[in-house]
């Protein structure tokens, strides 16, 4: 989107009066950042320059960024193309692969749900909730604990690499190289087959027997997220995709937010992510990029979700909001309260239920957000090299989508740029400043 195109929408969206700092919006809609009195011109010209800083230097080939304070979109511009080759233009419409976000975006806010309508309990264990894991070692886990990565469960396992024997075939049962009744599923963006009872016989099995860290510390684990969409189905009595489409994503209004996006989309409104050399062999386009999700044919707890900035924002208003948007309540204030708040910060965990945090101690290395977040602050950022987040204390909500592993995971220059951080203490000293 173009900054005419921009200030075109915002001229239709609403009349140029100054925003009082205390008006929201039940529902996004566009503004210029003047009515919230914040300098445009450094707005536009710091972000630029990050940007055209993180270009230049192939951190990512191209990237969308929203803002928006008290439900008014102040900022959204995309930037860039889909890959280096600069023929296709990164468009405010186009989908990115939200990774990690995905925990989030679709899991949490599932359980969440499941949580308010009394279905289920989070000081209750694994064991209870899981059948097969109840003679387990994971039996007396909590889902509070598991939630807060605060459960001695292993970070993670590599399904596919553990279905492989040390020649590089593959195990019986596992993955085939042609489809048969055996092997009916095709593993997205590959030419390879997966066995039919793969997530019961290897995913699930895989989880169920991993050992446990010695001790309780904070350990980021995706495993869970493996077996949240079975329990959610078993708990809703639909599928989970279904589950998220119905109770969130459609009545919101979040079209281009969900799982699979080919079946919506065309190819070229989605931006690829890495070339695989390692496992599927291919361009990872329209498909999801992380291995463990991509076994779990593309729908699962721990990644898989594809959106735009604009209808993932909707989701985060939302919660902004106190659970309302569009005069609807999706979630109770304090059921957000609950699962967004510091579980263990006094065993130096910074982490919500499922919700990630600001550092307990901020570290200008290590954080993906601004100093001046607020510690009631929330979001998640994702490998792919996206993030969204989420401050109540100050109404400002702040959401990056970049294919940063394109063509290559091994890319870190966003980490090294700083270039989410940069953007974020931008924004807040602006803010700080038009406080002043």
């Amino acid at each position: 989107m173009s900054r005419l195109f921009f200030l075109f929408l915002i001229s239709l969206a609403t009349p140029f009066t100054l925003v009082s700092q205390q008006q929201k919006s039940d529902t996004l809609n566009y503004i210029s950042p003047t009515q919230l009195n914040l300098d445009s011109a450094q707005l536009y010209a710091g972000i630029d320059s990050i940007i055209t800083q993180a270009l230049d230097s192939n951190a990512f080939p191209g990237c969308q960024i929203l803002l928006a304070k008290e439900g008014h979109i102040f900022y959204y511009e995309s930037f860039g193309y889909h890959t280096y080759d600069s023929i296709q233009k990164v468009r405010n419409t186009d989908l990115y692969d939200l990774a990690s976000i995905t925990k989030i975006t679709a899991t949490t806010l599932a359980l969440m749900k499941l949580y308010e309508e009394g279905k289920l309990e989070l000081d209750q264990t694994l064991g209870f909730y899981f059948p097969y894991l109840a003679k387990s070692n994971k039996a007396d886990l909590t889902i509070r604990k598991v939630l807060a990565h605060q459960s001695r469960l292993k970070n993670w396992i590599p399904y596919y690499s553990e279905s492989q024997r040390r020649n590089g075939k593959y195990k019986r049962k596992t993955i085939a190289a042609d489809s048969s009744a055996a092997f009916p599923y095709r593993i997205p963006g590959s030419d390879l087959f997966l066995y039919k009872d793969f997530k019961e016989d290897r995913i699930y099995k895989m989880i169920r027997k991993s050992d446990l860290y010695d001790k309780e510390d904070y350990v980021y684990s995706g495993l869970a997220f493996y077996l949240f969409p079975e329990l959610i189905e078993r708990l809703s009595g639909i599928s989970f995709e279904q589950y998220l489409v119905d109770n969130f994503y459609k009545p919101i209004g979040a079209k281009s937010l969900g799982f699979d996006p080919l079946k919506r989309y065309d190819l070229n409104e989605i931006v690829p992510s890495e070339v695989d050399t390692f496992f599927r062999m291919n361009k990872l386009h329209g498909v999801v990029h992380d291995e463990g999700a991509a076994v779990m044919l593309g729908v699962s707890g721990n990644a898989g979700l594809f959106s735009n900035a604009y209808d993932l924002a909707k989701v985060y208003q939302m919660l902004l909001n106190g659970g309302i948007y569009g005069n609807r309540q999706y979630l109770k204030p304090e059921t957000i309260f609950e699962f967004t708040r510091c579980q263990y910060c006094e065993k130096d965990n910074r982490r919500g239920l499922g919700f990630d945090k600001p550092l307990i101690e901020y570290d200008s290395i290590k954080t993906s957000v601004a100093k001046l977040a607020s510690p009631n602050s929330y979001g998640h950022s994702g490998y792919t090299g996206t993030l969204v987040w989420a401050d109540p204390d100050n109404q400002l909500l702040f959401i990056f989508l970049a294919n940063r592993v394109y063509p290559s995971r091994t890319n870190r220059k966003i980490y090294q740029l700083n270039i989410r951080p940069r953007i974020h203490d931008l924004v807040y000293g602006l803010l700080v400043e038009e406080n002043e």
